[in-house]
């Protein structure tokens, strides 16, 4: 039998950066899990043993990867993959599964992709630190969803400064820098009629170009990484105050009710009054 720790973690909607499940596990010999698909991304660390990941890459191709002690695998949104513990040495691992509009930026910056998903670090001090919080995580399961998200933040720092193959590139560095103007910008101006080429023209680059090294990094194209932003938003007035839906529309950029009733229905799968409905307890209480 394997021993098993694992915890789903509470939906707070964290934008930029999500949690959803993490634990830690002493597999049995042999034991496997997929072929599967996962929605979001889900990084193990090996803490003891070897095992073996087989995953597709970009092109669909099946890739087989002996793991071990003090390296990691990271799995892909719709990437079909495995993994099966040794049968003489079994592994015992941590996981986090983790989403959000910066993930895939985050997941990149530590040099890891579909075409190397094995995590392998250049500092062991770095690399403990990881290791360390994702134990803690695990070991402190019953905190505050913002005490663990502190904690995921950190486990990303340690992830990125640790990987061997972190982006040095002057070309990256000038992206990121595009990148960064380009979501300050969103962030400051979300509830005015703001449109793509604007942002482009604050990020000094033609449309474009802007709208291909955004969808490239941040895994959204900026029409949908608005949308997002702003429906997030939305759902947080939806949520903490008693303002008509009209009227948060309009805070985030919708003056037309119905063209916003339709944003928000096509992220969250219903109208903002039904979701209102649902979340009024917690939120804004019974009145």
């Amino acid at each position: 039998m394997s021993d098993l720790i694992f915890s789903v973690f509470p939906n707070e909607n964290f934008v930029d950066l999500g949690l959803y499940q993490f634990g830690k596990e002493q597999c049995s010999p042999a034991h496997s899990f997929g072929p599967a698909a996962r929605d979001h991304f889900l990084f193990h660390y090996v803490l003891s043993g070897t095992g073996q990941l087989f995953a597709d890459d970009s092109k669909g191709n099946t890739h087989v990867y002996q793991i071990r002690s003090g390296q990691g695998f990271m799995l892909f949104p719709r990437q079909i993959n495995t993994y099966v513990a040794d049968s003489n040495l079994p592994w015992e691992y941590a996981w986090l599964e983790f989403d959000g509009l910066r993930a895939k930026e985050i997941v990149e910056i530590a040099g890891l992709s579909m075409d190397s998903p094995v995590y392998h670090a250049h500092s062991k001090d770095l690399r403990e630190n990881m290791k360390n919080e994702m134990l803690y995580m695990v070991e402190h399961r019953n905190e505050s969803p913002f005490h663990l998200i502190g904690h995921l933040y950190l486990f990303i720092d340690y992830l990125s400064r640790s990987s061997a193959s972190m982006r040095t590139s002057a070309q990256g560095k000038m992206r990121d820098f595009y990148i960064k103007e380009a979501l300050a910008f969103i962030e400051q101006n979300f509830q005015n009629d703001i449109s793509i080429e604007k942002i482009a023209e604050v990020c000094g680059l033609n449309r474009s170009y802007f709208g291909r090294i955004f969808k490239e990094t941040i895994g959204k194209s900026p029409q949908e990484f608005l949308m997002n932003y702003r429906m997030v938003k939305a759902a947080e007035l939806l949520k903490l105050t008693s303002l008509s839906v009209g009227d948060i529309g309009n805070a985030v950029g919708y003056p037309n009710q119905l063209h916003f009733s339709r944003a928000f229905k096509h992220i969250y799968g219903i109208s903002p009054r039904e979701w209102r409905n649902k979340n009024r307890i917690r939120a804004i209480g019974n009145k």
